[in-house]
């Protein structure tokens, strides 16, 4: 199985960010990567969190996330589904990383990331790499 993608990496393959040749170099080696439906509505949120901002235009808003779409349907991004079970499991690891001040979707994508036996996760965001080293994760960081 490919690494878990965390939105805060993800964005940086569609969008021209820091890091982003790092995440590209990193991403063109992998035969696909997991993610899950809520970094599909993470990043949906991200993009038009970003056009609000007026960081990015309407159409560079539409244009990536057709892109994104299209990765999805060609399987080069696998997404797995949010079950009940990932919340009960991401509140064992808050009280299991409790010095890492998780946030509650962080503590989701990981309990997910642990629930589809990813050992591997790409991240953007300096307590999710700590939160998911804790938790057992060989973290790939771009940052």
């Amino acid at each position: 199985m490919g690494p878990y993608l965390d939105t805060s990496a993800l964005a940086k393959w569609y969008l021209n960010e820091p890091f982003s040749e790092a995440f590209e170099a990193f991403i063109l080696e992998q035969p696909a990567a997991a993610i899950s439906r809520l970094t599909v509505v993470e990043f949906r949120c991200l993009l038009a969190r970003r056009r609000r901002a007026g960081e990015i235009t309407k159409a560079v808003e539409s244009r990536v996330y057709a892109e994104f779409e299209k990765d999805v349907r060609a399987g080069s991004l696998q997404v797995y589904p949010v079950a009940d079970g990932h919340l009960i499991a991401a509140l064992a690891l808050i009280d299991r990383l409790g010095r890492y001040p998780l946030r509650t979707l962080d503590a989701l994508h990981l309990a997910i990331a642990e629930g589809i036996d990813c050992t591997r996760l790409a991240t953007a965001d300096k307590t999710m790499a700590d939160a998911g080293k804790a938790a057992g994760l060989d973290i790939e960081r771009f940052f």
